[in-house]
């Protein structure tokens, strides 16, 4: 018998024995089809899930593949019944195609009569199509794309959509070999595109739409940039916020042939529409009098690629409008699709399925990212706080453990720690955070920092002017602060996995003397801040990130980047 790390169970859960020799490589073999639900120190486990099947059949792997690593590294023989309900869930992924018709235009085909006649028969389609064509063939209404998408996901049978793209508005653009100089200090320099960054273009043209997902500072700017040139057309970028808008402005200004004359910004402050135009999703989930009066945006130009990053903080109402884009070629670009609402299958169905997706820890050992140590530290709550906290409604516990009066003087420590590195503070609470700003003499950026001070400040950070930057969750997304190499959690978005990869992001860029990035979770300890830090950590731990815990009393023994004592 095999004495391989992971043991398949018939419930469709994975068991991989973290300390096995093995394990790593399995690891990395399971990922692009099994979801991490829990990893503490020595037995992590993976679940099987159609959503994550179809995705990998979406991406190039066939069942046959699945199977195989399944049983390559499983210790016990594997289920029979999983192994022929894996094959099975993995088939039901184009067995209905969306397609153009040369005669009748949009229409959904089957390569199975019975799938379509059940599907025909549900309630949930019916007025998203039209006449039967013939047993294997029926008429889609062009405009109800994206909604038939949806419906035939939930009812199990995942359509592919091969049925092409307007070509769009042609706009001429070109990667350039050299980069534009950004100061007249800094020189041009020869660049080109890292190989995983053209797989990942290749991946997401060759399958039309769909989702990149690279870890933060592997350059998904880069990706949207080579899709444009690919596209060769005017593009919609739809942003988090304006500074990151801006930040898209002068990446493309410096490594493609547009001009800033060819870029507008279309964002609270400003309304333009160009070839290439940015808007936050803010903007455009604005309503007046109940009416979002931003959606001619979507119609002002024939776009040829719409570009949507961040795509796992994608609002409700994009959702809904990206339904009526599904003419349009979409590309999604993101660290991680773990989305907390559970949403995972509408970006499946509206933007598409993942085409390319890079592990972190590859990109690591190619020297692409900063290598990162993560450290949660533990502190005990003083008897005072903790009674205060033991008879505290529900809602309010987490507030309470999350900005206990200890953290201030553990960030105090571990900043001393790291002298000669730049450094963030981040927390979800303003006044937890304006409290350890005026006590480590630090600036703050929150959300009512007006977005000019906001650029001194990051610019400040990233040219050496200031080397301790105190930010809310503003700075959670597109931030790009190269030098940051020390991040320091004092509190989140109560158990989010997505912000803590994010975060951990803001300081993974690498770093020119090739130092270790170093990631601090300050956390109480019997609380459920402990609770959602473990349930924070889920994804990080699915790319191989281990974090070392240490006890708050033990810090000032323990130097950056030790052991735990």
């Amino acid at each position: 018998m095999p004495d391989g790390p992971l043991i398949v169970q018939s419930d469709k859960t994975l068991l991989l024995e973290v300390d096995h020799p093995s394990a790593e490589q399995a690891r990395r073999s399971i990922a692009p089809f099994a979801e991490l639900e829990r990893a503490p120190e020595h037995v992590h486990t993976y679940r099987l899930t159609a959503l994550g099947l179809w995705n990998a059949r979406a991406a190039g792997h066939d069942a046959e593949q699945v199977v195989s690593t399944l049983l390559e590294f499983s210790r016990y023989p594997v289920p029979h019944a999983l192994l022929v309900d894996v094959a099975e869930t993995m088939a039901r992924y184009g067995r209905l195609q969306l397609v153009q018709d040369p005669a009748h235009g949009l229409v959904l085909r089957t390569t199975d009569r019975a799938v379509l006649a059940e599907v025909l028969k549900s309630r949930r389609t019916a007025g998203l199509v039209g006449e039967r064509l013939d047993d294997s063939t029926v008429l889609v209404h062009p405009s109800e794309r994206g909604h038939l998408k949806q419906v035939l996901l939930k009812l199990g049978w995942p359509a592919e959509d091969l049925a092409g793209y307007v070509d769009g508005e042609k706009h001429p653009i070109e990667l350039s070999p050299v980069t534009k100089p950004r100061t007249e200090h800094e020189q041009a320099a020869a660049w080109e595109m890292r190989p995983y960054q053209a797989q990942a273009v290749d991946g997401f043209w060759h399958g039309g739409s769909g989702v990149v997902v690279l870890p933060c500072g592997a350059g998904k700017t880069i990706v949207g940039a080579g899709a444009m040139a690919k596209s060769g057309t005017t593009t919609l970028i739809l942003v988090t916020n304006t500074v990151s808008a801006r930040q898209w402005r002068d990446e493309l200004v410096r490594r493609t042939s547009l001009t800033e004359d060819e870029i507008g910004e279309y964002s609270g402050a400003r309304k333009e529409i160009k070839p290439v135009t940015i808007a936050t999703y803010q903007v455009l989930t604005t309503k007046r009098k109940g009416v979002y009066t931003h959606l001619e945006l979507l119609d002002a130009r024939d776009w040829g690629l719409v570009l949507y990053d961040e795509v796992h903080l994608l609002p409700a109402p994009v959702f809904r409008m990206t339904a009526d884009l599904q003419a349009r070629r979409r590309l999604g670009l993101t660290a991680t699709l773990v989305r907390e609402d559970g949403r995972e299958d509408e970006v499946f169905s509206l933007i598409g399925p993942k085409r390319f997706d890079a592990p972190w820890k590859d990109i690591e050992a190619q020297g692409y990212i900063a290598p990162a140590d993560c450290v949660e530290v533990r502190l005990t709550l003083p008897e005072s706080e903790r009674m205060t906290y033991a008879t505290a409604e529900l809602e309010d516990k987490y507030r309470l453990a999350a900005s206990a009066s200890g953290k201030k003087k553990v960030v105090e420590q571990i900043v001393a720690r790291h002298p000669d590195d730049q450094v963030l503070v981040i927390g979800q609470y303003i006044d937890q955070l304006e409290e350890l700003a005026e006590h480590l003499g630090a600036p703050i950026i929150t959300g009512a920092t007006t977005n000019k001070e906001r650029q001194r400040l990051f610019g400040a950070f990233r040219e050496g002017e200031i080397s301790r930057l105190v930010v809310s969750k503003v700075a959670n997304y597109s931030v790009d602060l190269p030098e940051a190499s020390v991040a320091i959690q004092v509190s989140g978005s109560f158990g989010s996995r997505q912000e803590e990869a994010q975060r951990l992001g803001r300081i993974m860029r690498p770093k020119a003397d090739g130092r270790t990035a170093h990631f601090y979770a300050v956390v109480a300890r019997d609380t459920v801040d402990q609770d959602f830090a473990a349930h924070r950590q889920r994804f990080l731990a699915e790319q191989g990130y281990a974090y070392r815990i240490v006890d708050a009393e033990d810090l000032d023994e323990s130097p950056a980047g030790s052991p735990t004592p």
